[in-house]
């Protein structure tokens, strides 16, 4: 099955919970089906900004994304710091209305924080520079405290299809030429960020 790709920029960590004596070394590791990226870490900070851009290729709409914070330690395992998923599905439907002719900052749909997302504020798409985005700050589940903030983006290239029909609604994707951009089974991401181990 083809895929397309989408860029997820971890922007930020927000009241993120001590691991160490006085703070953490927080990196998020970004996980889809066998797909495993990670941020940098960010030393002595409960309250990171990554800025860091991974690029996941989407195969099924149904598989979840996954972020988890972990506090790096050198000695012993890595602590883990919460966890939340990305629902990708709000912003599917926004890509297949055909929105060419919006004015710049529209927003197409709104999002509200449930018990069935990890929205922990309403989530906008927006149409911007010809194209969507949705920003989005999740709460981390299984931890005290902590918040991400992250933006999607569909990543248009050369040879996309696009959402098609009747595959869209099932769930799965047809985009041609995708196949090689992530490198060896999707392991690297297209912008240099390593994939994690």
């Amino acid at each position: 099955m083809e895929s397309i790709l989408l860029r997820i920029r971890v922007r930020r960590g927000v009241n993120l919970a001590v691991r160490d004596t006085l703070s953490s070394d927080p990196y998020v590791l970004v996980t889809m089906g066998e797909q495993k990226l990670k941020t940098r870490v960010v030393k002595n900070n409960c309250n990171p900004e990554w800025n860091d851009e991974l690029t996941l290729s989407i195969t099924d709409l149904e598989t979840p994304i996954t972020l988890t914070v972990f506090d790096r330690d050198t000695l012993t395992s890595d602590d883990k710091m919460g966890d939340a998923e990305i629902d990708i599905k709000p912003y599917i439907e926004c890509l297949k209305m055909g929105l060419e002719n919006r004015p710049d900052g529209s927003v197409v749909k709104r999002i509200q924080p449930s018990h069935e997302n990890c929205l922990s504020d309403e989530s906008s798409c927006v149409w911007t520079n010809g194209k969507i985005v949705q920003d989005m700050c999740l709460r981390l589940r299984n931890v005290e405290c902590g918040k991400i903030v992250v933006q999607i983006e569909w990543i248009n290239f050369p040879g996309c299809k696009g959402l098609i029909g009747d595959e869209a609604k099932n769930g799965s994707l047809d985009v041609e030429a995708s196949k090689g951009l992530l490198g060896v089974e999707g392991k690297r991401g297209l912008f240099g960020v390593e994939a994690a181990n």
